[in-house]
């Protein structure tokens, strides 16, 4: 609904919200858009900021992909549509506890696609009535949103580095360059601590592979 208000004060009519939240389906993306919406309109600057936010798509993608790798192919490839980020954690902590099937993440995918347009079109609607969101503090919404995820996804004390790797990371990168690098940086470094802190797990839980020849009379 915040996402609505943006759109209706930033002059977008109800068919542009529409077709602004069934086509592009990405929340982060679609707020930083209307963020630098402006006349004139600066296309380049649009573009190439979404394409860094959503770069973490490739991250949120390769972690689920061992559970959808195994559905048919017009299943696991139409997932990747719905690879919002609610929706995304919500299916990854499913598919670390038990399988995660096709209809366990169309039945999660599709009646939030659904909330997420009608939503929007709720918001553009009576946007122009409510004003400015933040004076009901709505702009804390998606802060607030994936504080929430991060309950879901705690894994234990193996959480903490990788965690506050990522959290340092955009901090030191936002008092730098303000836009879409902190969450790309932030991601990349947290991805790549855990994936390294995983390595040095597996080295230690390991056994070892040394075998003794058996003796040359043993049958």
């Amino acid at each position: 609904m915040v996402l609505g208000v943006l759109a209706a004060e930033k002059g977008l009519t109800f068919m542009e919200a529409f077709l602004f939240s069934a086509l592009v389906f990405a929340g982060s993306a679609q707020f930083i858009a209307l963020e630098l919406w402006g006349t004139p309109l600066a296309i380049g600057i649009i573009v190439f900021t979404t394409l860094i936010v959503n770069l973490r798509h490739m991250l949120m993608s390769a972690a689920i992909t061992p559970a959808i790798s195994v559905w048919p192919k017009r299943y696991s490839f139409t997932s990747l549509l719905f690879l919002a980020d609610e929706i995304w954690a919500v299916a990854l902590t499913r598919a670390q506890r038990t399988e995660l099937r096709p209809s366990f993440y169309f039945g999660l995918a599709l009646p939030f696609y659904l909330a997420w347009i009608t939503s929007t079109l709720t918001g553009h609607a009576i946007g122009r009535s409510i004003g400015d969101p933040a004076q009901f503090g709505a702009d804390f919404a998606f802060t607030a949103v994936f504080l929430a995820l991060l309950t879901g996804l705690w894994s234990g004390r193996t959480s903490i580095l990788p965690w506050l790797t990522a959290a340092l990371a955009a901090l030191v990168i936002d008092t730098i360059w303000h836009g879409p690098w902190p969450i790309l940086i932030g991601g990349l470094s947290g991805t790549l601590v855990g994936a390294l802190q995983y390595g040095f797990m597996k080295q230690e839980d390991s056994p070892d592979d040394r075998r003794i020849a058996p003796d040359e009379g043993s049958p």
